[in-house]
């Protein structure tokens, strides 16, 4: 076998030919040179010419040469510039490959928007899905007062079309608008209607939130003087012409997502408080003071609260009836807890009626008087039956007559002991407002009666009461008639100044109360020399003169409290 061993590559010979002739100086140096450098082996160096002795050999004349010019090179910004060209070059053909293969797609071009709501990249079913759940809100404002409001666009008549609108949208580009902006980004018009009506409707639902009262001109306690604050105009939305704004450019205001609402001004019906100012001191001379009554007991108690402290709730209102045209009166909430902290003071089956106070107060404060009077009201109460208790001992004990009893339970006519049965209110037999400064006290056991007046006895009388087998019921009652000579058909009696008190049975149509003597058969006179026995048939009877006094005296709804 035959080796062939490679040779290494050889550089590129030069072609050969005749070589150029030099000239015959330079013939004559390279042969000394070559001779200096050409020695026998062995032999010495000889000395160079600086060592020769004899003059050097003349020096060649040197020639010129030709310096070598580098070679220009490319520009870098004309580099830069070829390959942003190819760049663009290719991102076009893919953009246009892009394009095409979105504009032939079932997905809405992803640059596409229809008002806020982005659905590029949707499905037209897509798009309708999100356009009904996340359309953005609409701020209906107040530019004055820098207030806004969020709303619903179809609670003030904007009703989009959410399956119109995400078809338009997919139509960018295909068949409306250019391709490119539906890539990059585009807005288009949302398809809706308006619907005046619903505009007008749901402005309606804000005009509380919205609507700033006027400010009357009004009187405050200012370091302890009064003093007229002065009036403040109000502001309302403008319904009709809100809604005309909204209906001038619907698709407009629904992009641009800001309704500048159309307000007026509220004017305050007190523009100047100024006159009620001496009034209003006059009555902060004094605390304001409640009088509560109960009718029950006799006993007053007073509520009060300071000039400092009621002061804030002075009001000036518009009256045309009043003086000036103006009256004063109290704020309503601040009055009714004042009232409430009074109330919760009072025993568990007490209170108040609080409008009628309320209403009393204002009427008292409009006639520049800062004190009131206030009833207290019971309540029916609960109570267990003892060993050996009776309806009738129970009714005597509680001063309630025992038919009472039984209809408040049901018309039960026996009880038993550890039942729990109703005792009916003193409120049951008090029809009328009672008159706290008078009061009549009648005693069956001393067959007396005391007249009071402002807590002091104006008259003590001798009298009768009811037979044990009609007797006259203990209990706290109030004048409910007055009838000058009251007929009583079951005894045959004519009763003279006859004063009605209560009903022995609930509903019945009769009554006891207090008279004179008596007559039967046209002119007999009964009892006269009675007063101080029990001889009625449940009336309490007085002299004619005392009667005549009592009759004229105690209007409806005295009290008459009679006693065991």
């Amino acid at each position: 076998m035959t080796h062939f061993r490679s040779r290494p590559p050889q550089p590129p010979q030069r072609p050969r030919g005749p070589r150029p002739e030099r000239p015959y100086e330079e013939r004559i140096l390279h042969s000394e040179q070559h001779a200096q450098n050409t020695l026998p082996i062995g032999a010495a160096r000889p000395p160079s010419y600086a060592t020769r002795p004899g003059p050097p050999p003349p020096m060649l004349p040197r020639l010129p040469v030709t310096p070598h010019k580098p070679r220009p090179g490319v520009p870098l910004w004309l580099i830069a510039g070829v390959a942003l060209g190819v760049s663009t070059v290719f991102a076009g053909v893919f953009a246009l490959i892009l394009g095409v293969s979105m504009v032939n797609g079932d997905s809405i071009l992803p640059g596409v928007r229809v008002g806020g709501v982005s659905v590029g990249g949707l499905s037209v079913i897509e798009a309708e899905e999100r356009l009904t759940r996340q359309w953005p809100v609409v701020l209906l404002q107040d530019r004055a007062t820098d207030r806004q409001w969020q709303i619903e666009p179809a609670r003030i008549g904007l009703i989009i079309d959410p399956a119109a609108s995400a078809a338009r949208a997919f139509g960018y580009g295909r068949v409306s608008g250019d391709a490119v902006s539906g890539i990059i980004g585009t807005s288009v018009t949302p398809v809706l209607t308006f619907d005046p009506e619903i505009a007008r409707s749901g402005l309606a639902s804000l005009a509380d939130q919205i609507t700033q009262p006027a400010v009357d001109a009004q009187i405050a306690l200012v370091g302890g003087r009064v003093q007229a604050l002065p009036a403040r105009d109000g502001r309302a939305v403008d319904i009709e012409s809100t809604a005309a704004l909204i209906a001038s450019d619907p698709v407009g205001w629904l992009e641009h997502g800001e309704i500048p609402m159309k307000m007026v001004a509220l004017a305050p019906a007190i523009t100047d408080a100024a006159p009620m100012v001496a009034a209003a001191e006059a009555l902060l001379a004094n605390p304001l003071t409640i009088d509560v009554y109960d009718p029950r007991t006799g006993g007053i108690s007073q509520w009060t609260a300071a000039p400092q402290s009621w002061a804030g709730w002075l009001r000036a209102e518009s009256d045309p009836g009043a003086p000036g045209g103006l009256r004063l009166s109290l704020e309503d909430g601040a009055l009714r807890g004042f009232l409430a902290q009074g109330e919760a003071r009072l025993e568990s089956d007490q209170y108040i009626d609080v409008d009628a106070v309320v209403e009393r107060v204002q009427a008292a404060i409009g006639q520049r008087s800062s004190r009131v009077t206030a009833r207290i009201y019971h309540r029916d109460r609960q109570r267990v039956v003892l060993p050996g208790e009776t309806i009738i001992s129970i009714a005597y004990d509680e001063g309630v007559p025992y038919p009472w009893i039984q209809q408040a339970n049901g018309g039960i006519q026996l009880v038993n002991a550890g039942q729990a049965i109703t005792i009916p209110s003193v409120d049951h037999f008090m029809p009328f407002e009672p008159v706290p400064g008078k009061r009549i006290i009648v005693s069956l056991s001393q067959q007396r009666v005391w007249v009071y007046e402002n807590g002091a006895v104006k008259w003590e009388w001798p009298a009768s009461t009811g037979i044990a087998s009609s007797p006259t019921w203990p209990g706290i009652y109030q004048v409910i008639s007055h009838v000058p000579n009251a007929y009583a058909g079951n005894w045959n009696l004519w009763m003279p100044n006859f004063m009605g008190v209560y009903q022995p049975i609930p509903g019945a149509d009769f009554t006891n109360g207090f008279h004179g003597f008596p007559t039967r058969g046209g002119g007999q006179i009964l009892w006269e020399n009675s007063l101080g026995t029990r001889v009625t048939y449940g009336c309490i009877l007085l002299s004619n003169t005392n009667i005549q006094q009592l009759y004229d005296w105690a209007e409806d709804g005295v009290v008459v409290e009679i006693r065991a």
